[in-house]
């Protein structure tokens, strides 16, 4: 037994476009705002903020990443993948994780760097502030518009790649406030703002990896005790244990043991067991193939479901 969701709409080919349209929207976006930085960065002689700007052109190559990933995802499954290639989004999400910790090396060193050595602040003016608050906005509704995108459509990539952006927001504003103080006359500010910025890179970092592991460590995605709900209220059903789950946010995977009366015939049993397969796939929308192993209630199985009760279902 076993049943697949048909893949239509926003869960297969149009999923993949969704997904591959607004990395390539994001892309170019990235890579003018980092432009303008690194440009006015270089003009004004501010270290901060061509940093700043090459840490936005980090969020253009992860789109890349992103994209080169959902190449891969948006394959059928074959021989060799019976159950897809949707990981490969996940692998693109750790591989942005990876990038977010080089920009904080990246970002942290220079801090350091600056912290231990005199070096001559930047020469602020009001078109530092306007280039700045810009290219702020436009990452913020960036960071806002492909998280919002990501969420609907369950999608890794795009959350991960959310995620990255939005650490670009916190270092441009760590830099907004880092030339404020420096015009201020406070030149160690600089530094001191970037090395902060750091530390909550690296945990935008942490939160990646940890949405990632639950996709390739097997992770659980629905409570036991849901699933079995959902199974239980099929007419026929009197018991379910063994109770499964894995795969990622938009495509989860179940498998589950029910229950029958022993005396039904093996046609019915597996009409029943069909009907549990179904009404999950319909109950959840991101659940994408069930198994249901069909057992009969029998002596063994009723102590066997009881047990699994006891210590908690699965």
């Amino acid at each position: 037994m076993g049943y697949r969701r048909e893949v239509v709409g926003t869960s297969g080919d149009d999923r993949i476009r969704s997904i591959k349209r607004v990395l390539w929207v994001i892309l170019f976006l990235n890579f003018g705002v980092a432009f303008a930085k690194v440009f006015w960065g270089w003009t004004i002689k501010s270290a901060a903020m061509q940093a700043d700007g090459f840490h936005s052109m980090f969020d253009g190559t992860s789109n890349i990443v992103g994209l080169v990933g959902m190449g891969f995802a948006g394959r059928p499954a074959d021989d060799d993948h019976p159950y897809g290639h949707s990981k490969y989004e996940t692998y693109a999400s750790a591989i942005i994780g990876a990038m977010l910790l080089l920009a904080a090396y990246r970002i942290g060193s220079e801090a350091i760097a600056g912290l231990l050595h005199d070096a001559a602040p930047p020469s602020v003016d009001v078109m530092s502030f306007v280039v700045m608050i810009g290219t702020l906005a436009v990452n913020i509704g960036v960071t806002t518009w492909e998280r919002a995108v990501g969420k609907k459509l369950g999608s890794a990539i795009l959350v991960a790649d959310a995620s990255h952006t939005s650490s670009d927001v916190l270092v441009s504003l760590g830099v907004i406030v880092s030339l404020v103080l420096v015009k201020m006359g406070f030149p160690k500010a600089d530094p001191i703002v970037a090395l902060l910025v750091t530390f909550a890179i690296v945990y935008t970092a942490w939160g990646v990896f940890k949405q990632a592991s639950a996709t390739l460590s097997d992770a659980a995605r629905i409570p036991v005790a849901d699933i079995c709900a959902v199974a239980l209220a099929v007419p026929g059903v009197l018991g379910c244990h063994s109770i499964r789950t894995r795969g990622s946010e938009a495509e989860i995977l179940v498998d589950l043991h029910v229950q029958v009366d022993p005396n039904v015939t093996v046609a019915v049993g597996h009409d029943i067991a069909e009907q549990v397969e179904r009404k999950l796939v319909e109950h959840y929308s991101e659940v994408v193939d069930v198994i249901a192993h069909l057992e009969p209630l029998d002596d063994y199985q009723q102590a066997k479901t009881e047990q699994e009760t006891r210590g908690g279902l699965g």
